[in-house]
Parts: structure tokens; C-alpha cells; sequence
């Protein structure tokens, strides 16, 4: 008998994103409906946000070690983009 061997966490969780993308960009570039595609861009934005931690997790990683490497690399996500954001005021008051 041969054992099947499961899927990891993290390439199961790449995989889901990569479809997220790519449903995204469909209801986007959809002209049916407004609503449609006010979820596509929704969905666009989160699954690139996940994506971008979730891109540097090794994808043969274990369920712990992905979620505590996704806290950690969201964490310095959420810091980066929350410094951009208290700076950004700066910054154009200095290019004035």
C-alpha cells in the first residue's frame, strides 16, 4: 500500500491565493455588474495583502510554523504601511 502523503498547510493556503488572484482580476474585469466588481477589487486587495507574507513562507511549512511566520511577517506588514501613513503627512508638507 503507498501512503498519501498530505499537502502542507502553507502551499494548500499559496494555492487558495493564487485562485483568489486570479477570481479577482475576473469580476474586475467583468462589465455585467457594479457590484461584482466592487467585490472583485475587495477581494483583489485582501488576497494581495495575505499574499505578501504568505509569498515568503517556505511552502512545505507545518500549520504552526506558517501562522506563526504569517503573525509575524503581517505584523511588520501592518508597521511599514502604518509609518507610511503617519509620514505621508510630512513628507508633503516638506515637498511644499
Amino acid at each position: 500500500m503507498s501512503e498519501r502523503k498530505e499537502t502542507p498547510f502553507a502551499y494548500r493556503v499559496q494555492a487558495l491565493l493564487i485562485v483568489g488572484l486570479l477570481l479577482s482580476f475576473v469580476l474586475i474585469m467583468q462589465t455585467v455588474s457594479m457590484v461584482l466588481y466592487q467585490i472583485g477589487l475587495l477581494l483583489l486587495i485582501a488576497s494581495t495583502l495575505v499574499q505578501i507574507p504568505f509569498g515568503n513562507i517556505p511552502p512545505e511549512a507545518d500549520r504552526r510554523r506558517t501562522l506563526r511566520m504569517f503573525a509575524w511577517m503581517l505584523l511588520i506588514l501592518i508597521a511599514v504601511f502604518g509609518v507610511g501613513i503617519l509620514i505621508a503627512p510630512m513628507l508633503v508638507n516638506m515637498g511644499r
